[in-house]
């Protein structure tokens, strides 16, 4: 429950920020939000596994849980960033200023932040009655979906924008997308090899070999 109320005052912060900037022309520019848009859905999703391997360590060291911690913090900005992508990028719809390739990737990251979201909520409420889970659960695998929604969006704004300086941030992009590509196949090959998961790298992810 305690991270639907951070993502909820995660998107009101977005629609506050959004409407406290109306008055600058400049940040309104389409090209600077799409800009802003594939930096942010490239950034974001990378802080958000890189806090979830943090917390997963802690969770090791068997260190103290609570909703203040380094860790979940960092997932929280992760999340910021990549909400805000998104409502930057509704509000390129709602403009009609972008087309072909440029909107589909919008689209994508669009509906990548609300699956992290939802899956988010649903890890949480999770862990609230179970406790702890496994590597592989019935909420982790969708929010790296939408993780992988998100960098592919990414990549095909930037590819779409080329021509433009955010060329030096393609590869980047695409190096992110294959790592959440990569990561989601090796849990779905944890969730057909129970004795897979039994080995000692799994101790690190989870308290033992629990699939939810």
């Amino acid at each position: 429950m305690k991270l639907i109320q951070i993502l909820s005052n995660s998107l009101l912060s977005n629609s506050l920020l959004s409407n406290s900037l109306l008055s600058n022309s400049s940040f309104l520019k389409s090209s600077t939000l799409v800009s802003l848009v594939s930096i942010l859905a490239v950034i974001g999703p990378i802080v958000i596994v890189s806090a979830g391997f943090w917390d997963a360590i802690s969770h090791m060291f068997e260190e103290k849980e609570f909703f203040w911690s380094p860790s979940h913090i960092l997932v929280y900005i992760g999340v910021f960033m990549t909400t805000f992508a998104a409502g930057m990028g509704c509000l390129l719809l709602l403009r009609k200023s972008v087309h072909g390739s440029l909107k589909t990737g919008i689209k994508l990251v669009i509906v990548g932040s609300i699956v992290q979201m939802i899956s988010g909520f649903g890890d949480s409420l999770s862990h609230d009655l179970f406790g702890i889970d496994g590597l592989v659960s019935w909420s982790h695998q969708p929010l790296e979906f939408g993780l992988i929604l998100a960098s592919l969006g990414a990549v095909l704004i930037i590819k779409n924008r080329e021509h433009t300086k955010l060329k030096l941030f393609l590869p980047f992009s695409i190096m992110a997308f294959l790592f959440f590509v990569t990561w989601l196949l090796f849990n779905l090959v944890l969730t057909f090899g129970h004795t897979v998961q039994c080995i000692q790298i799994h101790v690190i992810f989870s308290s033992g070999c629990s699939i939810l």
